[in-house]
């Protein structure tokens, strides 16, 4: 039986319309830059944010789960790492043209939730916190 080498997921593969450097405005402003790792199975996002007066620098690393000897997994997770030293996971879903990113699980009630222009420049959106709070957000690529 010749096993067949694994492939990037589709739901992973979507993400592709991220790659490249944005501009975000709104509840924080700054940069991000998305950028395949070698054999694009994980994404990589580099942050460059403030937020209410404070730096919000990190790394994020974006992709499906795929343990030794398991199966990959079926959610696209992401752990994000801050210059604070600070970790977040997130799951993403990238459906037409609508962007959902959970903090902690899919279907959380913290989550961020964006569109994409018909042109694919700008992405706009907000975070939605429990309880109230959260923010506007628009990406725009530079």
């Amino acid at each position: 039986m010749i096993e067949t080498q694994p492939q990037p997921t589709p739901e992973l593969r979507a993400l592709d319309r991220l790659v490249g450097t944005w501009r975000v405005n709104g509840g924080a402003q700054g940069t991000v830059r998305y950028e395949w790792m070698a054999g694009r199975f994980f994404l990589l996002q580099h942050i460059d944010l403030a937020q209410d007066g404070q730096p919000v620098t990190g790394m994020e690393v974006i992709g499906n789960l795929r343990p030794f000897g398991e199966p990959t997994g079926p959610d696209v997770v992401s752990r994000y790492y801050d210059s604070v030293g600070r970790s977040f996971d997130y799951v993403y879903d990238l459906t037409g043209d609508t962007l959902t990113i959970w903090a902690g699980a899919k279907d959380s009630p913290a989550y961020y939730r964006g569109t994409f222009d018909p042109a694919g420049v700008t992405v706009t959106g907000e975070w939605v916190y429990p309880g109230g709070g959260g923010y506007s957000s628009t990406m725009t690529r530079v």
